[in-house]
């Protein structure tokens, strides 16, 4: 079996991020979850209805301001992949 930051549904939902936003995500493993994390886009801002069907997938996700702009993310557990 792959590693958890690399499971299907980890890397689809980051494949997905990339193709509405136009940038690739970051993955980022924590100690009980993944974490994807996409930079905001004027290109994802336009898409925002389908971005937001693809953080759904996740536990929880969010919008977060930073010092370079606005991240969106999503967390996916590690030991099932998919969204309880």
């Amino acid at each position: 079996m792959a590693e958890d930051h690399q499971s299907d549904p980890v890397q689809d939902a980051a494949a997905q991020l990339e193709t509405l936003g136009g940038t690739r995500p970051r993955i980022v493993p924590g100690p009980g979850d993944i974490r994807i994390e996409a930079d905001m886009t004027p290109r994802m801002a336009h898409n925002w209805p389908q971005v937001l069907q693809v953080l759904n997938r996740g536990t929880d996700f969010g919008l977060t301001l930073t010092d370079t702009g606005q991240v969106a993310w999503l967390r996916i557990p590690r030991e099932t992949g998919t969204r309880p």
